[in-house]
């Protein structure tokens, strides 16, 4: 049976001795998630939310110190490894997910801007995470010291996941050969955006589709499939091309799995202005078939508009002077559990609104926190 969120903080290793232990850990992570869910954006925020609540607290757990203040909390928290609230963040989400089978995953990379820190010459927080784009909840992320280092943190994050029957998107920083051979051995397909970064393989396959356009897309097996999307007062069309033809292609055995090659050009036309724009996005795939391909490159946004938009608007992560050590990385896993946790309630609320309605309801937050995990 799938443990429960209060099983998981119990299991997290303590860092600290245990001399003058005022505050037992579990306590401090509970207090944490709970107070994130409900708006707070620091350390202050949680204390004074927890101490606020202090008598729900004492339904789940002792809290015989009461609640600990802000410097407290940033020296227990800034202990932690990171490695193990990674664990338990993973645990907690293989516990909720459904099966991986025909989810489309979306890596991607995000920049937490305010967390550098020039004394010490601290490079700001990287995170690299892992979106289920049906499901819409963050699967797990690895902290990086800069955005270079996604290649490195990319084979990390894959290797604490169960992709198998999954179709992995990732954008041009992760077309590597390894990373594809890597999601090929861990049973999944991928879909990984081409630029320039892979000099000769881009260029043929730009070569490939500028020849394919000059004829007018005709070629035998070339497959086609055009969408249109309305909203926030724009037409973006998407036309998608894909082709199992890679006979042009340079040192196609190097990538292992590689079926087809495809091409996204899209258009987008604001209503307002009538100014219009065209983008052409070229990809390599483990994928044959273009209702696929069409699905996994209009879904992999959904990383950017569901997560990276909501922990900047909604979580204010960009806006957060947290920097010492390693909390930054530990306190974007705080925020991306919450809105994972927020996301699974049956509400028409946005997460904004959520996160109000927790602050307020104690019965909403019980909810939310305490919801039945996937046997």
């Amino acid at each position: 049976m799938a443990k429960s969120l209060l099983e998981i903080f119990r299991s997290v290793e303590d860092p600290r001795s245990t001399k003058n232990r005022l505050y037992e850990l579990d306590e401090v992570l509970f207090l944490c998630i709970c107070a994130v869910i409900s708006g707070a954006e620091g350390w202050s925020g949680i204390a004074q939310f927890g101490r606020a609540k202090l008598d729900w607290f004492r339904r789940y757990l002792p809290y015989e110190n009461g609640i600990p203040n802000e410097d407290s909390l940033a020296w227990i928290i800034g202990r932690l490894n990171v490695k193990a609230f990674e664990a338990c963040f993973i645990e907690w989400v293989n516990g909720v997910v459904k099966q991986p089978g025909g989810e489309i995953i979306a890596v991607d990379g995000k920049t937490a801007r305010r967390s550098h820190h020039r004394k010490s010459g601290k490079s700001p927080l990287h995170v690299v995470s892992a979106w289920a784009c049906q499901q819409r909840l963050s699967l797990g992320q690895v902290a990086t010291d800069e955005k270079s280092n996604e290649i490195t943190a990319i084979p990390a994050l894959l290797k604490l996941l169960d992709i198998k029957g999954a179709l992995i998107t990732i954008d041009a920083m992760g077309c590597q050969t390894a990373i594809a051979e890597q999601i090929i051995q861990q049973k999944g397909d991928y879909v990984l955006a081409l630029k320039g970064n892979q000099g000769q393989l881009h260029e043929a396959v730009v070569d490939y589709f500028d020849a394919a356009q000059a004829a007018g897309f005709t070629q035998p097996g070339m497959q086609h499939k055009e969408t249109v999307d309305c909203g926030h007062g724009r037409i973006e069309t998407r036309t998608h091309y894909l082709t199992t033809d890679l006979r042009t292609l340079p040192k196609v055995e190097a990538w292992k799995g590689l079926a087809s090659i495809g091409l996204v050009i899209a258009k987008r036309e604001i209503k307002a202005t009538r100014k219009t724009s065209v983008e052409r996005r070229y990809y390599i795939n483990s994928i044959q078939e273009v209702d696929t391909f069409a699905e996994a490159t209009r879904s992999h946004w959904g990383v950017e508009n569901s997560l990276h938009w909501v922990l900047d608007m909604v979580f204010r992560e960009d806006e957060s002077r947290i920097r010492q050590g390693d909390t930054p990385a530990i306190f974007n896993q705080f925020r991306q559990l919450a809105n994972n946790i927020l996301r699974r309630i049956d509400s028409k609320l946005s997460i904004k609104a959520r996160r109000f309605q927790a602050a307020m309801d104690d019965q909403f937050r019980e909810l939310a926190i305490f919801q039945p995990q996937v046997n």
